[in-house]
Parts: C-alpha cells; structure tokens; sequence
C-alpha cells in the first residue's frame, strides 16, 4: 500500500508539463532577498510574500508542488486557511523541506554535512497532519581542486544521510525528494563537474539501493552539469544539455520517475534554456526532465513586489511568467523571444 501511494504522488509531481516551486528558503536566506528591496524580514512579511505566490491566478497549469518551510507550513492565507490546504484546494501538493541545514564535515574542513535525521520520523509524523505529501532534504558538495574537494567522506557521508531520510520518509507514506547538490561557485571546468556529479550519484543510487528505498516512489532534484561560476571558458547550452544528460544516463536508474532540476546560482534565463534545449534533444528519456526552482522562478516576483500591496499584481505576473516559460521548457516549446512577452 505505502509503495502505491508514494508512487502515485512521485508521478503526480512530475506530471508533464508541470514543475514544482521550492518556495522553502530558510528565514536567513529569505532575509537577505528581502534586503535587497528594503524590506524588513518579519513573521507577518514572510506569510504576505508567501501568500502572493501561492494565490497567483491559474499557477496550478504549470506547477505540481510547492515546497514549504516548517514557519510557512503553519502559516495561514489572510482568510485563515492553513497554506498546505489552500494549496490542495487549488490542485497543488504540498510538500516540506525536512533537513537542519548543513554544518562543517569535520573540525580541520570546511566541505559540509547536512544534518537532521534526529526527530526526524517525528517531525514527519507532525508535517504529514499538517497536509505534507512530499519532502525534501539537501545536501551540498563543493568542488576546489586546490583542496582535493570534494571528499570521498563528503561524498560518502552525504549519501548515506540522503538515503537514511528516504527511507524514513518513505515509512512515512511521503515522497523523499533526493537533492545532491555540486555547487557551481568556483572556477572548476564542465569536465570537473562531470567528473563530480557522476561520483556523486552513483554513491547516492548506491546508498538508496542498499537502504531498500523504492525508487519508483522519490524525486532526484540534481545540478545541471555547468561550469564553475568563475571559470575562463563558459559551456555552450548544447554541451550543458549533452553532458547532463549524458552523466544521468550513466547513473541514475530508470524506475527514478522524475528529475526535477536546481537552477543553482544560474540566471532565471539560463536555467529555463538548459531545462528547454535537454527537453528538445532527448526524447525518449526514461524519467520526465522537468524543474524544481527556487530564486530561478521567484527573484522577478521579489522585484516587482518591493513589499508593497499595490505590487501584488505585477509580482504575481512574473511569477505566471516564469512559470509558464518554464513549462514550457519542459516539453523543449521555450524560446528566448518569449522572454519579450507580455502575458
């Protein structure tokens, strides 16, 4: 029954041409994006711009999933409806992000660990009353060739803690999201990146498999293969496209339903481009390619929005925006002139 269930959300999710909106920035992150707009980061600040989003006109024609943060999910929208129920209400599955954060591998690193197995059944138990039907946990592993990163134990530590929380969550009768993030900061190659993803995804499939995870009933949320933020020599859209679907080819099994893309640190357009072009060259790819943005989909939304009622309208266009060119990509129909349209 639990297998039923979870792979029936799983493929709800990454239902073609849907994506999810990862709408579950930590309150430190969201306080930054705030500063940006000169706008004070308070609980009441956090639940409006929130609530924006999630009541933008006819969002459910392009997203699956939101995921939430544990402040937001007990929030409410200004009539009182608790967030995760609106958002079923209009066809949209909540979900959760269920990690601590992550903190320093070691004492002498700086490479890092993500924690929150601890309490975590409970606060599943807690988030699945609340209206939760899927999860995410992240972890995060750096390149720097000037240090060895990243680290055999990085790599191993973090899979082993990916695939403890999937398998919980799965007892849970929720859908794990598998998000093993390599980092574009840092002058690294599109060859290192490769190199690093694809060790990263077999240790992950390998930690998955022995933890008996059914695979049929998660989502992978990767990095593209890109090159370093700061490197000399930027990759073509066709070369990201090709070696990223080259290196999930290699490693990611086939039952995976969905891959369900971070944008990374790329600009909105660029991450809508790379989701298009692998769309449009690769058609009989046995998982649906599709996204998972957080800044990528949002940051016009914040610009416009400037935290100020009259906004409202034009910051819930952007997001529409966003939305639907990234719908788009997912069937390879994007096309950068759309970027000039006026919705």
């Amino acid at each position: 029954m639990t297998k039923n269930i979870v792979n029936e959300i799983a493929n709800k999710l990454c239902l073609s041409p849907k994506g999810i909106l990862a709408a579950d920035e930590s309150t430190n992150t969201i306080k930054k994006r705030f500063e940006s707009i000169n706008v004070e980061s308070n609980f009441e600040s956090r639940r409006s711009f929130r609530e924006l989003l999630f009541k933008t006109k006819n969002l459910n024609e392009f997203i699956s999933g939101v995921i939430l943060y544990d402040e937001t999910i007990k929030q409410n929208t200004s009539e009182g409806i608790p967030f995760p129920k609106y958002l079923s209400n209009i066809g949209i599955i909540p979900g959760i992000k269920v990690d601590k954060g992550a903190i320093p591998l070691s004492k002498d690193s700086d490479e890092k660990f993500t924690e929150g197995l601890d309490g975590l059944n409970e606060r599943l138990k807690e988030y699945k009353v609340l209206g939760a039907e899927f999860t995410k946990w992240r972890a995060i592993i750096n390149i720097d060739s000037t240090k060895n990163y990243p680290s055999s134990y990085c790599i191993e530590s973090n899979a082993f803690m990916l695939a403890r929380y999937a398998k919980t969550v799965q007892e849970n009768e929720m859908v794990p999201i598998v998000e093993p993030e390599v980092i574009m900061d840092g002058n690294h190659t599109i060859e290192d990146c490769f190199e690093v993803t694809s060790s990263t995804l077999k240790k992950v499939f390998q930690q998955l498999e022995l933890h008996q995870v059914n695979l049929s009933g998660i989502l992978l949320k990767p990095n593209m293969v890109i090159s370093g933020t700061n490197c000399e020599e930027q990759a073509s859209i066709e070369k990201v496209s090709k070696l990223t679907i080259q290196c999930l080819n290699e490693n990611v099994p086939k039952e995976v339903p969905g891959i369900v893309f971070l944008s990374g640190g790329q600009s909105n357009e660029k991450a809508t481009l790379h989701l298009n072009e692998m769309n449009k060259l690769f058609k009989d790819l046995p998982w649906k390619l599709s996204f998972s943005y957080g800044r990528a989909l949002q940051q016009p939304a914040i610009l416009s929005w400037k935290g100020e009622e009259k906004n409202i309208k034009i910051s819930q266009d952007a997001l529409f925006k966003r939305s639907k060119l990234n719908s788009s990509a997912t069937s390879g129909a994007y096309s950068p002139n759309d970027e000039q349209q006026i919705l």
